[in-house]
Parts: C-alpha cells; structure tokens; sequence
C-alpha cells in the first residue's frame, strides 16, 4: 500500500501521522521536498518515532535551505524544482510519502503540491486540525482532490477534539474517518506505539 499523507495547511500535524502509518505498516518513508530545518528533517522525525526495524527512509529529492514554501526556497538556493524531477522510490515494501504544507503550496512558478500528487498518483490521507476555519479548509482540500479525481483514503483528525467540527465534515464529505489522533501526553516511539494499540488501527482496513 502507498499513501500520500498531506493536510488542510502547515503545522497541522502531518509528520506524526506519518509516523504512526510508518510504523502501523512497518512502511518505507518519502518526503519529496524538505524545505528548511536540515539539522532537523521530517524524515529524521519519523526515523526517531520509528520502533520498527523493516522501514526504509528514502532521501529527499530536493533538501531546500530556508524554511519558506520551496518555490521560495528553491529561489534562494538557485534551484529550480520540476515535477519531472520526482518518481517514487523503488520499494517493494508499503509507502508512506509526506508532503509539505498543504495542497496549493507552490513548487514552482507553474506546479503546486497537488500536481505532485496527481502525477505520482497514489491515494491520500488529509490530515485536519481543529481551529476556527478549519472546516472551510478541510472541505476545499477534499473538493480540490475530488476535482483533480484523485483517491481520497480517508482524513485523521490531529490535535484538540472539536465535536461540532469532526461531525460536520464527517457527514458532509464522502472520505472516512480514519482515526484521530487527540492531544498526545509527547511525541515518542512508545507513545506512537501504544496509540497504534489502543486506537486499534487495524479495524480501519488499511491493509
């Protein structure tokens, strides 16, 4: 299985669900563009939330300087990003590739996140945080994907619960629920491990 794992906006908590998917699935990692924060990578996040010993964590394709949206940051480095430059790693084990930001962020003049996902062509998981205005961005991110007829895994809801939000964008979009993440006590291998058990991810038939 692969899973493009991209969210509403930035900050919202996309590289702890890719952790958890990593290792529910004992999955390789991807992150296509890292932009800024070199000394401390997503892929180096996920690599340290990992208990697993069977994923894989493939190299960026583009390690970008400044933490600005990569076109920006592309600039700066005098790099000049294509989506030809991106294929998916060859693996024969599960994928989870994570994006940056969400899906307008720019990585050129002319190409946005969500042409890399429609040109690698794997499904999505949006991941939504609750925060006045969310519901909005939840379900443009959903009706920009449907638009482009790419396949919509599901949503994993992160952060503080929000009832009224959660139940309005559940009945009033076609996605599933895939599990939600909450408030976790902190970010480490035995917290991811033990959320993995207690949240019983194995009934969401991903598998």
């Amino acid at each position: 299985m692969q899973f493009f794992i991209t969210g509403i906006g930035t900050e919202i908590g996309k590289t702890v669900v890719s952790a958890i998917l990593t290792e529910y699935l004992q999955a390789d990692y991807w992150k296509p563009v890292q932009s800024g924060d070199l000394h401390w990578t997503d892929t180096m996040k996920v690599q340290s939330l990992i208990s697993n010993t069977k994923s894989v964590f493939h190299p960026e394709r583009h390690r970008l300087n400044a933490p600005l949206s990569p076109h920006a940051s592309a600039a700066l480095d005098g790099v000049q990003i294509e989506l030809s430059d991106f294929t998916l790693p060859q693996t024969s084990n599960h994928l989870i590739v994570e994006g940056a930001g969400g899906l307008m962020v720019p990585l050129n003049d002319q190409d946005v996140m969500l042409d890399l996902i429609q040109q690698i062509q794997i499904p999505v998981i949006l991941v939504s945080r609750n925060y006045l205005g969310s519901i909005n961005h939840t379900m443009l991110s959903i009706e920009a994907l449907q638009h482009r007829q790419i396949s919509i895994a599901g949503i994993v809801f992160n952060g503080e619960p929000n009832a009224a939000t959660e139940t309005f964008i559940e009945k009033y979009s076609q996605p599933p629920v895939l599990f939600r993440v909450g408030d976790l006590p902190e970010i480490s291998p035995k917290v991811i491990s033990k959320f993995i058990k207690e949240m019983n991810i194995d009934s969401l038939k991903l598998m």
